[in-house]
């Protein structure tokens, strides 16, 4: 069962209160009888290991497309640069 945190916005008790997903939020302070509003804040997930950060796919592809594409690239370059000059000059 989740545990959600309240806080009171007349008097500002806050607590946590374990309850199930079917049941109605709390409403009314136990300390006051003031109404309550549920407390957001971070998530305690992480997510560890490769594939869960945008980086991880660009740095894979970039290392490996580099050294590849590094080798590839020079004779490419050499050849439309060539080209290039041919017909501009």
């Amino acid at each position: 069962m989740p545990v959600y945190a309240y806080a009171c916005t007349a008097c500002g008790h806050a607590f946590d209160a374990r309850q199930g997903f079917d049941e109605p939020a709390l409403t009314i302070c136990e300390a006051c009888g003031g109404s309550l509003r549920k407390q957001y804040g971070t998530v305690g997930v992480t997510f560890n290991g490769s594939g869960f950060y945008r980086t991880d796919s660009r740095a894979a592809a970039s290392s490996g497309s580099s050294s590849s594409s590094s080798g590839d690239a020079k004779p490419a370059a050499k050849a439309p640069a060539a080209s290039g000059t041919g017909s501009a000059a």
